[in-house]
């Protein structure tokens, strides 16, 4: 029975993200009617119809609505199945990619790669930004091996206080380069605003290398929740699994900024649910969390573009606005659990 529940959740959940897609279509700054959105695809699959669409129309589909759709859910599961990781890797319900500073440290190269004009071509944002988010981690776990304290409390303390480290190094950026003001903001606050099927291409394969990497390595993670000597003990090589793990995580989210810029907290809320509703297997947390950020960030990006319209607000704001608040519930919930490390 339950095997069975795990089977049809996903189709129920794929399909209701299927038409929350469909649904942002049609919402924005101007919405797009029906009709026109029918006709549109039928003219892309080539099918006759009476139905003439404006040219206006057909570009704000396929080259605004559309890539920003679809990135909005690579990136929104990318993000909630890294959050899995951390917090599985860390034992801790308040640790996510954003929190300790990996994204921070991504958007960092990024704004490097700005300034110094390697914008211009997509690798020269993305390699910049992949190399910062491992530096991030490598001094992190730097520190978590250096201290004698409680290494999940030092990591996860260490993260938040290089995190706010980095983002006044960018704020001093942005002030000393002035010129390159409007792009780097776009990094520090997020947004889907820009985003190209040919950043989609990239990111795809990434995103499918790194999620079947993850998954593989689901069941040392699930070993490894009982504490790291007994997972040793079952045969479980821990530190190969945590730096591995971990590496893959950041490269996947240097990929996700150097195309969307810092979206924080989707990393943390997502994986906290999805384990209140199916459990802690990081098997169900890593597939479910991949439905749940997808719509998370869905349904963010869209009111970031509809509600101050004409203008738009950085998704990134949007959430922060849920994600904040649940971050000091947490923290308060957690309070006597992490005294008691």
């Amino acid at each position: 029975m339950r095997q069975r529940k795990h089977i049809l959740l996903p189709i129920l959940f794929g399909a209701i993200l299927l038409l929350a897609a469909i649904g942002a279509i049609f919402i924005g700054a101007i919405d797009i009617p029906f009709k026109m959105v029918w006709g549109s695809f039928l003219h892309r699959l080539h099918v006759s119809s009476d139905i003439i669409v404006p040219a206006f129309y057909d570009t704000a589909i396929w080259q605004l609505r559309l890539p920003r759709i679809v990135m909005s859910l690579l990136a929104g599961a990318s993000l909630a199945v890294c959050g899995c990781v951390f917090q599985s890797i860390f034992r801790n319900p308040i640790c996510d990619p954003y929190i300790l500073g990996i994204s921070s440290g991504a958007s960092l190269g990024a704004a490097v790669a700005i300034i110094l004009g390697w914008d211009i071509s997509l690798f020269g944002v993305t390699v910049p930004a992949l190399l910062t988010a491992l530096l991030t981690l490598v001094f992190i776990m730097g520190i978590g091996r250096f201290s004698h304290h409680s290494s999940t409390q030092t990591l996860l303390l260490t993260g938040i206080a290089l995190n706010f480290f980095i983002s006044s190094i960018i704020t001093l950026l942005i002030v000393v380069n002035q010129q390159s003001m409007q792009k780097i903001y776009f990094w520090t606050m997020g947004s889907l605003a820009t985003v190209s099927w040919g950043e989609i291409g990239w990111l795809i394969p990434v995103m499918i290398i790194a999620f079947i990497f993850l998954y593989y390595h689901s069941k040392d993670l699930d070993i490894m929740q009982m504490g790291i000597e007994s997972a040793k003990s079952i045969g479980v090589n821990t530190q190969r699994t945590t730096y591995v793990v971990l590496i893959v995580s950041s490269l996947l989210i240097g990929v996700v900024v150097s195309f969307c810029g810092v979206i924080g907290f989707i990393g943390l809320i997502v994986p906290n649910i999805i384990r209140l509703l199916f459990g802690s297997s990081n098997r169900h947390l890593f597939t479910y969390s991949i439905f749940f950020g997808a719509f998370f960030l869905l349904v963010a990006d869209t009111l970031a573009r509809t509600i101050a319209a004409p203008s738009e607000l950085p998704v990134g704001s949007i959430t922060a606005l849920a994600g904040a608040p649940y971050f000091i519930y947490l923290l308060l919930k957690n309070r006597p659990s992490t005294r008691a490390e």
